[in-house]
């Protein structure tokens, strides 16, 4: 799906630093092309929450990716509102979402098209109590109803 259009370039480019200190230092600057942008674009569109991890939410093939499938679990996120892309499969698709979201690690989580961040922002905000905020926020789990208080009988 990917590989066709994650084709990046390399641009070189001198630095403005005076001449004696960067004669002979280059800086590369990757970036993506638009189609590339625009694909993953419609990827992370294409549902509530997306997940750009390595494996399969069945088959993590990284802790810190298993870790992220379990905390998206324990709120309750349902699979037809979660879409995930399996990095290892496509090595351009791995480099083009780091480039993308200027985030150098995978997993890497999106929320209604928003950047959320990876595995150790996810587990902060689980902690906190703010992935469950943003998930009701943006409609991904239904907000949780205050249980019905029983009435105590007279003793």
């Amino acid at each position: 799906m990917f590989r066709s259009t994650l084709r990046s370039s390399f641009t070189l480019l001198r630095s403005t630093a005076p001449a004696a200190v960067t004669s002979s230092r280059l800086i590369a600057y990757r970036y993506l092309s638009q189609e590339a942008r625009s694909t993953i674009q419609k990827a992370i569109d294409s549902s509530p929450v997306v997940l750009f991890m390595k494996g399969t939410p069945q088959l993590p093939e990284c802790g810190f990716s298993r870790a992220v499938v379990q905390v998206l679990d324990l709120h309750g996120v349902p699979p037809e509102k979660m879409r995930t892309f399996n990095v290892l499969e496509d090595a351009e698709l791995r480099t083009g979402i780091k480039e993308f979201s200027e985030w150098p690690t995978i997993p890497q989580v999106y929320v209604n098209g928003e950047f959320v961040g990876g595995c150790d922002i996810l587990l902060g905000m689980h902690q906190s109590g703010e992935l469950e905020k943003l998930l009701i926020a943006n409609k991904v789990i239904p907000e949780e109803l205050p249980e019905p208080q029983q009435a105590t009988a007279a003793a």
